[in-house]
């Protein structure tokens, strides 16, 4: 946790008053160990939590007015409780404004305003859910202080629409769902369409996993997202001439595809949709390899993922690549991809712990040789899911 005596300050220096009052929430990042870009095709995803995230302090105001400011970024906002909107020059504040928007739309009207600073140890545009971290935290402290019940995946799904309606990003329910509902030491194996989930155990015995952040920024509004998500539909569109009911990509199954896939007419959308329909299928056969404790075999899976990735979804980009190739060359790399939407942000990699030192140090270096930037690397712990902060505790 980071320091909550020296936020607590920062707290009073920026908004007045006391300690009286005054919570404290933390919400995690997340990485996704495998099953990338299947999440809006209603297949299975295994992200996990991480340790670090984004920590609230929150307290009660006497308008009907928001205060929100962060360590991270200059910009601050004052506003009124009621009747927000998307605003371009808002930035970052948009996050928490759509979900004060978000509660209003669930009949969750707040009784007063309140004062709100962010500490955020995500990077920003990494893609360890910086977004949703703050989103998660925001729903949970609010819930919380205005006595509503706080049930970790209505939460998801309230964060997730104020992505989507609010923000404007289309993104599926797994960041949102993996900040709320994170559990220490075990990955979540989610079931996107149906939201069924089960906490399966994560034992990576002698090896760590290495999360590398490439500083190539993402911008995903910006991205090519919403394009990958329009092919997935046309393909969807292609297949109902041999599946009338179907939907989405992941109600399939790999069999199913491959039989049909034929009927997509264009090549680019077939490739966009193999790879969902086999990134489902690797989800699936990483659950078994985890749960037979091979992590060998885990880490092939996630450098199939990659591939798939890179050759028929074209979401990594020569950052990300070139940060893979050089983690796959170092002894005692298991399995290394590319984590989040891509077109930059990070790699997570796994690795035996006796080389995680010449992994930092090799990757680093060849890395920044092949694209000029200089790469981050963070040894992670798997953390647990948004919670308030207690002293005691």
């Amino acid at each position: 946790m980071p320091n909550i005596p020296q936020l607590t300050q920062q707290f009073i220096t920026r908004f007045g008053g006391g300690e009286e009052g005054l919570r404290v929430f933390h919400a995690p990042g997340r990485v996704n160990l495998i099953g990338e870009h299947t999440d809006y095709n209603g297949g299975a995803v295994f992200p996990a939590a991480l340790t670090f995230g984004t920590t609230l302090l929150i307290r009660p105001r006497e308008d009907r007015r928001l205060g929100l400011a962060s360590t991270n970024f200059e910009l601050v906002r004052t506003m009124p409780v009621d009747g927000l909107a998307y605003s371009e020059e808002d930035d970052w504040t948009n996050y928490p404004k759509g979900v004060v928007w978000e509660l209003e739309q669930q009949g969750i009207r707040l009784s007063s305003g309140y004062d709100l600073l962010y500490h955020g140890e995500i990077p920003n545009g990494a893609g360890l859910s910086s977004s949703a971290s703050i989103e998660v935290v925001t729903m949970f402290a609010l819930l919380t202080l205005e006595g509503q019940p706080t049930d970790t995946v209505q939460i998801a799904l309230w964060s997730q629409h104020v992505e989507n309606e609010f923000v404007g990003v289309k993104c599926g329910i797994m960041d949102q769902f993996a900040v709320a509902n994170g559990k220490k030491d075990h990955a979540i194996h989610l079931d996107c369409d149906t939201l069924k989930y089960e906490l399966v155990p994560f034992q990576s015995g002698d090896c760590k996993l290495v999360i590398g952040n490439t500083n190539k920024r993402r911008g995903l509004v910006d991205s090519k997202y919403n394009e990958r998500r329009e092919q997935c539909a046309k393909a969807v569109e292609d297949l109902k001439a041999a599946f009338p009911e179907l939907t989405l990509l992941g109600q399939l199954s790999l069999e199913q595809f491959e039989a049909n896939e034929a009927l997509i007419k264009d090549e680019t959308v077939r490739r966009r949709a193999r790879h969902v329909v086999e990134e489902i299928d690797r989800v699936g056969r990483s659950i078994t390899a985890l749960t037979a404790n091979d992590l060998a075999k885990f880490g092939q899976l996630m450098n199939g993922s990659h591939d798939s990735l890179r050759d028929l979804y074209e979401v990594t980009g020569a950052e990300l690549d070139a940060m893979v190739d050089a983690a796959r060359q170092v002894p005692g790399v298991l399995g290394s991809r590319m984590t989040g939407a891509g077109f930059g942000g990070c790699t997570v990699s796994l690795v035996h712990q006796d080389s995680v030192e010449r992994f930092i140090s090799e990757v680093g270096e060849k890395y920044k040789a092949a694209t000029g930037l200089t790469a981050d690397f963070y040894v992670c712990d798997i953390g647990d899911g948004v919670s308030e902060w207690k002293e005691e505790a």
